[in-house]
């Protein structure tokens, strides 16, 4: 594909939005010899701070890989990252569990801080010529059919409009493009808030460096009444998510809330409660607790992705979810990889775009719904033995035959198996163990009833 227009111009490509998706396409299309100009309402990420009402950190498995990979970033990546071999389950009064990720010793997770990976993307893509950032601007009028937008500086009043040939919004769940994209037209929106929230507290590590609990895993304190996640950090550090719902429900007077817990004490009692280990491993963890905001978790499906060959939305932007699967940003970063081919073999045009959205929303639906069940999963499930044993005859049967069976988390986080087709292929796995476990069971009472009736005879 040449980055050229058909009058011989240098295609130009406007990217509002430089977070992780935003920063990766500007690799992807400067490489391809589009001048691309990234413009980001927030400061310089390489700048410090952190993220805007997000977890700081995020788990990259085999799509983020492959995205990373494809830019020259992953081999020089490891001093940044934490491996997450499997999950380790603290519950009150049990010794740790621990349940590995995979059967291989390279299907792991490996976390790492939202900001660093950012800086990271940025930093690489200001090393294409024709790549330029403009930070703290907002998109704030769009001319969708004409391929200008207008730009604005807050609180200075400075306004800027710039042209280009194709408008990309990576500017997250609340996209302002999109919604200048969509303004009346017929298009569909949903937009589903949790009615769960989380705040962030930290494991800090102990004063001479070393970790207060075991560091390459994911930490689950899952409850009936509450969900703590905690992602390591290189300087062996914990990043926690506290989940609770965010208001009382008259209906569970025994659950407590964000809105409920309002005092130390209040905060001590449950988390020693519920929590097992956690108020020891975090110390000032009632302080930490009223330090922090409660964020919300929210997904969002729309159609159209993209208007006609002009504007096309990618990660957040079109199919935000909630993280408990760990995929948003490596389906974001799948997002960018299935775009930036769609443009290498059809151009910039309405074919492009529409295939990318054809090839991907199918999938980041399915993503949605796999993510909002991963949510009972952490909560619930892994509390619950039967469905450990499910889990176990899984990875069981995926290593006696690993082409035939393959878990579903193996498939989603370990491969680059579409979602839904990975899916499709679990729930005929599902099928033929239940009718196996039907059969076993039918087996036995027939032999136990043959053996009855010989001793009676």
């Amino acid at each position: 594909m040449s980055a050229t227009t058909p009058d011989g111009r240098l295609g130009r490509v406007a990217v509002v939005g430089a977070g992780l998706a935003g920063s990766l396409l500007a690799v992807l299309l400067g490489r391809r010899g589009f001048a691309v100009d990234v413009f980001e309402r927030r400061g310089d990420p390489r700048a410090g701070g952190e993220a805007e009402g997000r977890s700081i950190n995020l788990g990259i498995s085999a799509r983020g890989i492959r995205a990373l990979r494809a830019v020259g970033l992953w081999d020089g990546m490891a001093p940044s990252l934490v491996p997450m071999r499997g999950r380790v389950i603290h519950q009150p009064g049990a010794p740790l569990r621990f349940q590995p990720y995979g059967t291989r010793p390279e299907e792991i997770l490996h976390s790492i801080r939202r900001n660093e990976l950012n800086a990271v993307l940025v930093d690489r893509a200001e090393k294409e010529p024709a790549v330029r950032f403009h930070f703290g601007w907002r998109g704030s009028e769009l001319d969708r059919d004409g391929g200008r937008l207008t730009l604005t500086k807050p609180g200075t009043g400075e306004r800027r409009t710039v042209e280009a040939d194709l408008i990309i919004g990576a500017d997250g769940a609340f996209s302002e493009v999109r919604q200048l994209m969509h303004r009346g037209l017929p298009v569909n929106y949903r937009q589903d808030f949790l009615d769960w929230g989380y705040r962030e507290l930290t494991i800090r590590s102990n004063p001479d460096g070393s970790a207060r609990t075991p560091i390459e895993a994911l930490h689950v304190w899952p409850s009936r009444r509450g969900l703590v996640v905690a992602h390591p950090n290189t300087d062996n550090s914990l990043t926690c998510t506290v989940l609770l719902p965010h208001h009382d429900d008259p209906q569970r007077p025994d659950q407590p809330s964000f809105d409920s817990l309002t005092t130390e004490a209040a905060v001590a009692s449950f988390f020693a409660t519920e929590f097992g280990d956690l108020p020891e491993l975090v110390p000032d963890l009632a302080d930490q607790y009223f330090a922090h905001p409660v964020s919300q978790l929210v997904t969002i499906r729309t159609a159209p992705w993209h208007h006609r060959d002009r504007v096309v939305l990618v990660g957040d932007a079109c199919h935000a979810i909630y993280p408990f699967y760990g995929q948003g940003m490596n389906s974001a970063f799948e997002d960018c990889l299935v775009l930036d081919d769609c443009l290498a073999r059809y151009g910039v045009s309405e074919t492009a775009l529409a295939t990318y959205q054809q090839s991907r929303k199918p999938h980041t639906d399915v993503l949605a719904d796999l993510a909002t069940d991963n949510f009972i999963e952490l909560r619930d499930r892994v509390r619950n033995p039967l469905h450990m044993l499910r889990a176990q005859a899984d990875l069981a049967l995926h290593r006696l035959a690993p082409q035939l069976w393959q878990p579903l988390y193996r498939m989603v986080s370990h491969t680059a198996i579409p979602y839904a087709d990975a899916l499709r292929r679990a729930q005929r796995q599902d099928r033929l163990l239940t009718w196996g476990a039907a059969a076993a069971t039918v087996g036995t009472a027939l032999v136990a009833r043959a053996a009855w009736r010989r001793r009676r005879g």
